[in-house]
């Protein structure tokens, strides 16, 4: 038996290690909004996320834009966030401009949230994935949504 203590260390070492950075990764921050405001886990801790991806040029995108911006306002004081995600990876002035032509009037994130809640890569926009507070994800809607279908998908999945 003592032969096999050695393997088991070599073998459960990494593993845990893996297993600490991963359970560390889950609280990381979230980068930037698009004025350079911190997005912290601490800000979102509790809260489900309405996360939308959507593009400058997409049609969808653009008629979607104020159905999102009035789900936020609903939204208020409540534990849900609605954040946006550009497609098309913009920064700096070119995300600004971007979110100024649409009348996006909630967060947008700078960075890609996408690795750290497993999501797939996806070739049609608009698309937008409801995140429980538990950083998993419960839907994925497809195409150009409506503030009181959100509503609606959110209160069949449980939230409060």
């Amino acid at each position: 038996m003592t032969r096999n203590r050695p393997v088991q260390k070599r073998f459960y070492l990494p593993l845990l290690l893996s297993a600490a950075l991963w359970l560390a990764g889950c609280g990381a921050d979230y980068g930037q909004d698009q004025n350079g405001q911190a997005v912290t886990a601490a800000q979102l801790k509790g809260q489900w996320l309405v996360l939308n991806y959507w593009a400058d040029w997409c049609g969808p995108c653009r008629t979607e834009v104020p159905q999102l911006n009035a789900l936020a306002e609903q939204l208020k004081g409540q534990p849900v966030q609605v954040l946006g995600v550009n497609f098309d990876n913009l920064k700096g002035d070119e995300l600004r401009q971007a979110i100024a032509s649409l009348g996006i009037r909630y967060r947008v994130l700078v960075d890609d949230p996408a690795p750290r809640f497993d999501l797939p890569n996806n070739e049609g926009l608009p698309v937008t994935y409801l995140i429980d507070t538990q950083g998993k994800v419960r839907a994925q809607l497809l195409g150009e949504q409506t503030a009181q279908g959100i509503k609606a998908k959110l209160a069949q999945l449980g939230q409060p």
